[in-house]
């Protein structure tokens, strides 16, 4: 086996599309030669030092890789998903099936994509890394034959990428089979797998591909989370379009705030602490895995604030108050259910001062800082 280590040399820089993106080329000794990629870099990254971020890779970056881009900044605009890094390799003409090109016996890559399969797991993810902040959590996504290429990155024994998107493959013989075993033993991380098709491709290729989402879709495995799309209607280009941002809103549920699909299917029937618990790890888990200090949301501590109050009478109020307060203590919302404790069991006194203290913090307007001082005129009126 060749060495891992190379030579970067940097050909060109250019900025396109009015975005941090930059082009250039790097010197693979595992593949002999030079291969050009492209690489999107947030606003942000220059403003935050201490900010890491998501790694995408995607295949086919000729077409492709203005869209993940493209929708990696509205998800990231509508809060709807971390920003990310985005790295595309070029694969113009017949580049991208002598990269992906595997045995029809094994179903593994041939000598050459042996080669760019380790080009790109370890000479471009180690530059990356070596280069950029980038956080644990990293997807890659292809289409057709580089979407089957994008699944020998699952079925190592211990998987580097996070978030799996494939769109339209052309599965090697065997995938279906080594996915469905690589996916009994994942046990540690947690996976996400996205696959789309339509009737757009062949019934002999529409076939393959139904027949393992019927496997994937069976899996009980907890670590391992699918998602399948059947787009009918669309075309094989048009198909990119609906798959990518699909994809990026079922990888990235978890970055989102709390929706009435997760309420109801994840916190309802948790019991006070446990909703506590579940909303302190959500925010622990995203900063962990995107790399962003992300505030814990106003929105998400109300939609968990009818659980705190409404059962077993309101006994864990204050553990929310005190669990906002470690986190955010220039918010008013840890005082205020602090406040709402003491008021609960007739502690008006201790009550009025936890909503004086929160009262000072509310900076928003002149109206939030009314509605918040009803507070304070409540506790007032029962002192008397």
């Amino acid at each position: 086996m060749k060495k891992i280590l190379f030579l970067i040399c940097i050909c060109i820089t250019s900025i396109i599309q009015g975005q941090n993106t930059i082009t250039t080329h790097l010197d693979s000794y595992e593949l002999e030669e030079q291969r050009e990629i492209k690489i999107y870099v947030p606003p942000s990254y220059e403003i935050d030092s201490t900010r890491y971020y998501p790694l995408t890779i995607v295949f086919d970056a000729d077409y492709m890789f203005d869209v993940v881009v493209g929708n990696s900044i509205l998800f990231a605009k509508k809060d709807k998903a971390p920003e990310q890094i985005v790295v595309g390799i070029s694969q113009p003409g017949d580049i991208r099936y002598h990269d992906c090109a595997y045995d029809k016996l094994t179903s593994y890559p041939t000598g050459r994509s042996e080669f760019f399969y380790r080009f790109v797991r370890s000479e471009l993810a180690n530059f990356m890394e070596q280069n950029y902040r980038i956080s644990p959590f990293k997807t890659i996504v292809g289409n057709t034959i580089t979407a089957n290429f994008a699944n020998y990155f699952f079925i190592e024994d211990d998987p580097d990428f996070n978030a799996f998107i494939s769109i339209n493959p052309y599965f090697a013989t065997d995938m279906p089979t080594l996915l469905d075993a690589n996916i009994a033993q994942i046990k540690n991380n947690n996976y996400y797998y996205y696959l789309s098709t339509g009737d757009y491709n062949s019934e002999k290729r529409n076939t393959v591909i139904e027949s393992a989402n019927a496997a994937l879709s069976s899996k009980n495995n907890p670590k391992f989370n699918y998602k399948f799309d059947n787009l009918a209607g669309a075309t094989l280009t048009s198909s990119i379009g609906q798959s990518i941002p699909s994809a990026m809103a079922f990888i990235f549920e978890m970055y989102s705030s709390i929706s009435k699909k997760e309420f109801d299917e994840r916190i309802k029937n948790l019991s006070p602490p446990d909703a506590i618990a579940y909303l302190e790890n959500k925010y622990v888990d995203i900063e962990y895995l995107f790399g962003t200090n992300l505030k814990m949301r106003e929105k998400d501590i109300y939609a968990i604030e009818s659980i705190v109050i409404d059962k077993e009478n309101g006994e864990y109020l204050r553990d929310f108050g005190e669990m906002i307060y470690k986190l955010f203590p220039e918010s008013h919302l840890g005082d205020y259910y602090i406040g709402l404790d003491f008021e609960f069991r007739g502690r008006y006194k201790q009550a009025l001062q936890a909503y004086k203290e929160g009262y000072m913090k509310i900076t928003s307007g002149i109206e939030d800082a009314d509605n918040f001082y009803k507070n304070v005129e409540r506790v007032v009126g029962k002192m008397k």
